[in-house]
């Protein structure tokens, strides 16, 4: 690598969310420190994914053209301006990224690197897409999976077990953790005054609010553990497109209480005073709030989570039920009238979080780079 061709790692992502920057702050430090050179290079979401507010800036990165067709299925965002100089082309596994599918087939002189969950684990696998995008995962020159459960996919496909590298996948949980810890109890009874708190339960769910997530499942489970357990009360915090939903049902239900998004210190306030953390829907890096803040998750196995679903060992550090209404509101009246096993799965969950980092993934991620660049390209 002495030359400034051989120095480049491109890294291509769709679009860039605000928990992705301090990741790529450190990779970009821990590449160099490889002797390597980051290009990070990302596009915008779609009119959808913009209700989130969670895009990220980074000033050094490089903003993409993006185009998106038949209602977001496909997306044209050109980067071979950029591979043209690299070594490795880090991409994800989509379908709908037409020039991530162009770079796989295409690209003959650097390493092509795929970087993510290992399937659709929200789609149907036995579909024609699915089956192409499985044939299509195996022209990679290497895998960075997410997570022990993204290796065991990605090796299921066929694909040679020493060219993949395991992340971790994960936030900037050291900030996290300095967060919940500034929190004081001035600023919870202040907090609570303002939301009108009463001394009962707190539910919380966090996180984007879209289908997967299970919204209409979760109103109607606070609605069920509201009869069950005196006091019940239930903070949500996030947006999206089914804000719709959350908002029609706390016109009627003053124990709903509505936050919207917040970020940084004041989420980790507000989810700290929560007893649970209720998620019947999909379960991604949000799981890592649940461990930094010590408060167990209860969710389902509805079939949809993302690859750190494999974090959870349930009866540790959280639970996992039936795919059923009367199940998950059975387990979650349990543990709320339960101190004793929440106290002890709060010490598994704040184990747990110092175990899953960025500092950790970033290293992980660069290790897998420089074993690329050492092996032979494998495309035919």
């Amino acid at each position: 690598m002495t030359s400034a061709v051989a120095r480049r790692v491109l890294v291509v992502q769709r679009r860039l969310t605000h928990y992705r920057v301090p990741f790529f702050e450190l990779l970009r430090r821990d590449l160099r420190d490889a002797g390597l050179e980051l290009c990070l290079a990302h596009g915008e979401p779609t009119a959808q994914e913009a209700t989130k507010r969670d895009s990220g800036e980074l000033s050094w990165a490089v903003r993409l053209p993006t185009r998106y067709f038949l209602d977001g299925r496909i997306c044209w965002q050109p980067f071979g301006h950029l591979a043209r100089d690299a070594a490795v082309t880090v991409i994800t596994a989509e379908n709908k990224m037409l020039c991530n599918l162009g770079e796989q087939f295409l690209a003959r002189n650097r390493r092509v690197l795929l970087w993510g969950h290992g399937a659709n684990l929200q789609g149907n696998r036995d579909s024609l897409r699915e089956r192409f995008k499985a044939r299509v995962a195996l022209r990679a020159d290497w895998w960075l999976a997410y997570t022990d459960m993204s290796r065991d996919l990605v090796r299921a496909l066929g694909f040679p077990s020493d060219r993949i590298t395991v992340l971790q996948n994960a936030v900037d949980t050291a900030e996290l953790s300095a967060q919940f810890q500034a929190v004081t109890p001035q600023a919870q009874q202040r907090l609570r005054a303002e939301l009108g708190l009463t001394e009962g339960p707190v539910g919380l769910y966090v996180g984007s609010l879209y289908t997967e997530k299970r919204i209409e499942f979760l109103l109607e489970a606070a609605r069920a553990l509201r009869q069950r357990v005196p006091g019940f009360q239930l903070l949500i915090i996030g947006g999206g497109p089914q804000q719709h939903l959350v908002d029609a049902a706390a016109q009627g239900a003053s124990w709903i209480k509505v936050l919207g998004i917040r970020k940084g210190a004041d989420k980790a306030l507000a989810a700290s005073l929560a007893d649970v953390m209720l998620n019947p829907g999909l379960v991604g890096l949000n799981i890592l709030d649940s461990f930094v803040g010590g408060t167990p998750m209860i969710t389902t196995d509805c079939g949809l989570h993302s690859p750190e679903i494999a974090y959870l060992a349930s009866g540790r550090n959280g639970v996992m039920t039936a795919d059923s209404l009367d199940a998950f509101v059975q387990a979650s009246a349990a543990l709320l009238q339960d101190r004793s096993a929440r106290e002890a799965m709060r010490a598994a969950c704040l184990a747990d979080g110092a175990r899953y980092t960025i500092e950790q993934m970033s290293r992980h991620f660069t290790q897998g780079v420089v074993a690329a660049l050492a092996a032979p390209i494998r495309r035919g």
